[in-house]
């Protein structure tokens, strides 16, 4: 393969995903064109469409990217099979990544998938093992909407403030 291409390739696809996030902050999906990420660029159409089908496509490959950095995070843990319950590197990369989590929340992305990972053990032991399905709910929709609050607000408060809010709120449940 070619590498100058590659290189060119990849350099154009960041400037679109780029572009396309910065704008999802001030217009909807729908709102979006073409044309107006290939002006804003200044790449091509052809080059757009030699990346992505169409804008749908483009926002789908953005939350693929985004999930498979969380992932990396976490490949410790999904390699050795285990649950370190360490939210705080996700609260950093939130915090260095946050027009693509706002981007990633925006779409609604949270409702369809999860970039979360839930501790069915630890929750079978503080429940007794009974209505899992809704401590989880509930546990990946609070953490949703203190992490979106968050972003709201700027990530003012740091990694280590958020982190400790989440386990406040488990600290009583601990044997």
């Amino acid at each position: 393969m070619n590498t100058a291409n590659n290189k060119r390739r990849k350099q154009s696809q960041e400037k679109i995903e780029k572009v396309f996030v910065e704008l999802l902050q001030t217009k909807e999906l729908n709102q979006i064109s073409v044309t107006d990420i290939c002006k804003i660029t200044h790449l091509n159409r052809s080059t757009f469409y030699a990346n992505y089908i169409d804008i749908y496509d483009l926002a789908d490959k953005v939350k693929e990217k985004l999930e498979s950095e969380v992932q990396t995070l976490y490949k410790d843990e999904t390699t050795y099979k285990y649950n370190s319950n360490d939210y705080l590197k996700l609260f950093y990369h939130i915090k260095d990544n946050q027009l693509f989590y706002k981007t990633y929340f925006k779409l609604g992305f949270d409702n369809k998938h999860s970039i979360f990972r839930y501790d069915k053990n630890l929750s079978k032991e503080f429940f007794d093992d009974q209505f899992i399905e809704y401590h989880i709910e509930f546990f990946k929709n609070g953490l949703n909407s203190i992490i979106k609050l968050w972003l709201k607000n700027g990530c003012k408060e740091s990694p280590e403030e958020i982190d400790s809010i989440i386990k406040s709120e488990y600290a009583h449940r601990r044997k």
